[in-house]
């Protein structure tokens, strides 16, 4: 018989281990099977913060799930991009018995980490290998949030994957799950063994540079290796294409080769930081000391715009993040321990289609734009600029830091955000920031930190699938994860790479 015990509180200072104590006191013995369903911090009271679980256990464990059905023919697939929609694609793929092509234009974790880290000390970029490109794709280089507005039944797989490649498994029960950079690069490490291992490929260093098309079907792609500069002319049964939010360059050469697509609405911001300590305090009260450092999570109507944070780092950094020459790009990253002295997130102005101007690319014209400008505000050589939040609502430049000290390791230069970013989005910042004050004490401390610019949201593109996941212009190719425009974060990329698999199996299972 199964057991389920729910609303179950502990203190801050109280160990998980008197849950395990609870199973074996209702079953007088130790269970067969003991498992945390949920948890999560109840804050709402500062004078009585407390730990929320569920648990489940039974004396019996419970039975494997049936392995997948198997294609007995598997058509021959390529995967463009190896971020969590391209993996979780082809680890799907691999049940189904596809043995998949990973093409990624960047390098594998390792390599890639010594050419951001290149970039950093030496402002020299490589625009194939970076923040937003290689093994992992953007995801790697973040706090690796798992948590997800998405209902998709396929989001307790990814995360039960994580695990199975060395997440913590404390991610299948938190309700905010995080990995943090430094573990998820072990996680993808074990997933590249995983799916050679299993007859798949890696092609890393190789770009997509081009597809050929016959009826509307996909015949064959053209790709290049940037390290040998060999150009391939390769044919495959299906192409998914988990490109990512910033292939503008494979954007176009799909929109040339004749892919539909349709521009999308996108937020546009910066980097806002606080010291970790303040915010915890805030947030928590005086228990903060026992409680992991704190993150939040703001909305802001005070303006005809909505602003919003978005990818809240606690204990983090502000990452420097470009992919194109001659553009400065924020991102935030944190490891597992969040250990950091500031707190950091994106503070994002929603935009609208027709803030862009005419065109398919209009938004993705725009992002470049304003990337430029803080390129050429910085200097010129990828420091970003700054602005003390105090100095910012007076309408003032900076001359000094306060308490909060930039993390942006490229460097910064103090400049006015008005020389970066449109009058519509510092408007609505000016308004936000206090507006957000009221509900988290201290968001407009006057030290705070703003750094420009945050313009990778999303996808400034979608290019449109049919019901069969396919692309409605060519068959035999599949727009999947960010890039596609069909999802937003890890995690519901990694399930609509899953749910991209899914689509390929049930139409080869008919041969």
């Amino acid at each position: 018989m199964e057991y389920r015990l729910d609303n179950i509180r502990l203190n801050p200072d109280e160990s998980e281990s008197k849950l395990h104590d609870m199973a074996v006191k209702k079953l007088g013995h130790e269970p067969a099977y003991f498992r945390i369903l949920k948890k999560s911090l109840d804050a709402r009271d500062k004078k009585n913060i407390f730990w929320l679980y569920s648990i489940v256990f039974s004396d019996e464990v419970p039975p494997e799930p049936a392995p997948l059905k198997k294609l007995e023919n598997p058509p021959k697939v390529a995967i463009i991009g190896s971020g969590p929609a391209g993996l979780l694609c082809a680890i799907q793929l691999i049940a189904r018995g596809v043995k998949p092509v990973i093409i990624e234009r960047g390098k594998a974790v390792e390599e890639r980490k010594d050419s951001v880290q290149k970039f950093i000390d030496s402002g020299i970029l490589d625009d194939n290998c970076n923040v937003q490109f290689g093994e992992g794709g953007a995801g790697a280089f973040s706090d690796g949030k798992l948590n997800t507005g998405t209902k998709d039944p396929n989001n307790a797989k990814v995360l039960e994957t994580f695990v199975h490649f060395g997440a913590p498994r404390e991610i299948l029960y938190s309700n905010k799950p995080h990995v943090g950079s430094d573990v998820l690069y072990t996680v993808l490490k074990n997933m590249r063994k995983y799916i050679i291992c299993n007859g798949g490929k890696y092609m890393f260093s190789t770009r997509l540079m081009g597809i050929k098309v016959k009826e509307g079907r996909l015949q064959s792609i053209q790709v290049l290796d940037v390290m040998t500069g060999l150009q391939s002319d390769l044919r495959f049964d299906a192409v998914v294409l988990a490109i990512g939010h910033s292939a503008r360059d494979t954007f176009e050469i799909l929109h040339r080769k004749g892919v539909y697509m349709e521009p999308r609405p996108f937020a546009v911001g910066v980097r806002i930081e606080h010291v970790q300590e303040d915010i915890s305090r805030a947030q928590y009260g005086p228990m903060a000391k026992y409680l992991p450092a704190a993150d939040y999570k703001a909305v802001s109507h005070a303006s005809e715009r909505s602003v919003f944070t978005f990818c809240m780092c606690p204990g983090g950094v502000v990452l420097p993040s470009s992919s194109e020459f001659g553009g400065v790009v924020t991102n935030g990253m944190s490891n597992y321990a969040r250990d950091g002295r500031n707190a950091n997130s994106a503070l994002m102005v929603q935009m609208g289609l027709k803030d862009f101007g005419e065109g398919l690319f209009a938004g993705m014209d725009f992002q470049r734009r304003i990337e430029r400008k803080a390129y050429a505000v910085g200097g010129r050589n990828y420091k970003a600029p700054v602005q003390r939040v105090g100095d910012f609502l007076a309408g003032k430049c900076s001359d000094h830091f306060g308490s909060v000290k930039p993390t942006y390791a490229c460097g910064t230069v103090f400049a006015p955000m008005e020389e970066v970013l449109p009058g519509s989005v510092t408007d609505a910042l000016r308004l936000a920031i206090p507006d957000i004050d009221k509900h988290i004490k201290g968001f407009a401390d006057p030290d705070a930190l703003l750094t420009g610019v945050e313009s990778r949201f999303s996808s400034p593109i979608r290019m449109v699938r049919n019901e069969n996941g396919e692309s409605v212009s060519v068959a035999g190719l599949y727009p999947c994860g960010e890039g596609s425009g069909y999802s937003g974060g890890i995690t519901s990329s990694a399930a609509d790479g899953i749910g991209c698999a899914e689509k390929i199996f049930a139409k080869y299972e008919k041969f």
